[in-house]
């Protein structure tokens, strides 16, 4: 009796002991959860607006590649001198509202004077674009004073677009604008500097290119907020050059974090209430140890499918995605690209630098590979200083070449090593998937045909396959073949001194 009274306070105090510490688990996870919640609604808030900003600067893009269809064009300059206001109408406005659904066009003279004006589709008089001109004149001034400059070029080293856009208020109403000179197209048509026409033309941020916006990234009520209704955090405003907020993009706001709480709070409660101190000390080590062994795994994995000097992947990862991006290139009717690359003197450094330096080479060279080419290509370690990059949705050779070109310039920069500086540069052979026929194997080897090619014909350059490499390269072996076939035998092969 002695002892069954003993142990009922300790059976209490046990009980008592490992209810409180469930409790106190379950309001450590509670909060926690929310928390984690919280955070996980502000990040996934960030990425929509940023994902609303990058959809609306697409949206501008676009205006300018839609504007720029009908202004780089004989035609235009041709017509609109010759002030042939039924052309005009028909390619120059009306059809940049029934096909575009710009909302507002207008043409100018070299003297800024309206000579056309089209408003939702309908030809209005050119005095209508008094109206808009105190919100219009700074964008064509900019334009006006970047046509009056020495034309400059762009990145690419090309002569740079003359537009200016902006985001504007029409009546109230916010407005992606755009400004381009109407230039011939080709060299039959003359345009002496300072007599360009201009063609102005306006698109209103309403609800339907708002929904357009947001329907690319899966957002719902996306909508205009105007500058007198309230704001939520699920905005984006809209900001023309001097800052002013014209008003604002709103949408209703995802919140991963508070309904996955939502969605698991209940059974975890419940979990952790029956399950008591034991319970959650039994999964908590199984926790550890079900963790250390999907390291375990995960670094095994890891170790199996990329190269431990550089991080890339090797070559056994490197040939599944390139069989998995030939398929599914084959499904969607787009082209792989395969460059197959090699360093030029990669054997001089590591001879006379040293084995670490050509690691630390092979370690920049993958660096600079990875951060040339887009995010959805694919490069690769397959082995000493051969790397192979896969490219995606290419659509012909010359986009290929683009991105090789961009990659021997990058590997002709200098690299430091051990304090050294030296200077490498690389060969490059491109092959280009035929179809949805396209074997791995085959596109590698074209790849490695190119390749020699471009380093027999003289190193720092690259080579695209063609047929005739194959045939060059199967006489090549035949030949030597049948020169090894003749020295083993007897009598194969007569010399004779004259």
């Amino acid at each position: 009796m002695s002892a069954r009274h003993d142990s009922s306070p300790l059976t209490h105090q046990v009980t008592l002991t490992v209810l409180t510490l469930a409790a106190f688990a379950l309001a450590i996870v509670v909060d926690f959860g929310f928390y984690a919640a919280n955070q996980a609604d502000e990040a996934s808030l960030e990425r929509q607006k940023i994902f609303i900003a990058d959809g609306l600067n697409d949206q501008i893009a676009t205006v300018q590649r839609e504007q720029e269809s009908v202004t780089v064009w004989d035609d235009s300059v041709t017509n609109v001198r010759a002030g042939n206001q039924a052309w005009i109408e028909e390619n120059l406005s009306t059809w940049m509202y029934s096909y575009y659904g710009h909302n507002r066009v207008y043409i100018l003279d070299a003297a800024n004077h309206a000579i056309h004006a089209m408003r939702e589709g309908k030809v209005v008089a050119a005095s209508a674009f008094g109206e808009d001109e105190p919100e219009l004149r700074p964008t064509i001034d900019k334009l006006r004073h970047m046509l009056g400059e020495p034309l400059k070029a762009d990145a690419s080293g090309q002569p740079a677009k003359m537009v200016a856009q902006d985001l504007v208020s029409l009546q109230g109403k916010p407005a992606i604008l755009s400004v381009m000179p109407l230039v011939p197209s080709s060299d039959r048509v003359s345009q002496a500097p300072g007599t360009e026409y201009l063609h102005i033309s306006a698109e209103f941020i309403n609800d339907a290119v708002i929904g357009k916006i947001a329907a690319k990234y899966l957002l719902d009520g996306a909508r205009l907020v105007p500058l007198s209704e309230p704001v939520g955090p699920a905005a984006v405003p809209l900001v023309d050059s001097r800052g002013v907020i014209l008003g604002y993009i709103g949408w209703d706001q995802l919140r991963p974090g508070l309904t996955l709480v939502r969605k698991t709070a209940p059974a975890l409660a419940i979990a952790l209430l029956v399950a008591g101190g034991v319970l959650v000390f039994l999964l908590r080590r199984l926790r550890r140890a079900s963790a250390a062994l999907q390291t375990s795994q995960d670094q095994a994995q890891y170790l199996a499918f990329h190269d431990t000097l550089t991080g890339l992947p090797n070559r056994a990862l490197f040939e599944d995605r390139l069989r998995r991006m030939l398929l599914f290139a084959g499904q969607d009717g787009t082209h792989v690209a395969l460059l197959y690359l090699d360093l030029d003197r990669f054997k001089h450094i590591n001879d006379t630098l040293g084995h670490p330096a050509g690691d630390e080479l092979v370690r920049q060279t993958a660096a600079r590979l990875k951060h040339t080419i887009r995010e959805a290509d694919t490069v690769a370690r397959l082995g000493g200083d051969e790397f192979a990059v896969i490219l995606l949705d290419i659509p012909d050779a010359g986009s290929a070449e683009d991105i090789a070109e961009r990659l021997l310039m990058k590997l002709r920069e200098p690299f430091r090593l051990i304090g050294d500086q030296v200077f490498v540069g690389a060969s490059i052979g491109i092959a280009l998937s035929s179809g949805p026929d396209t074997d791995a194997d085959d596109l590698l080897r074209k790849a490695d045909i190119a390749l020699y090619e471009a380093k027999k014909n003289g190193r720092g350059r690259y080579e695209v396959f063609a047929g005739d490499m194959d045939d060059l390269l199967l006489r090549k072996r035949k030949v030597e073949s049948e020169l090894r076939k003749a020295l083993e035998g007897e009598g194969g092969i007569k010399l004779a001194y004259q």
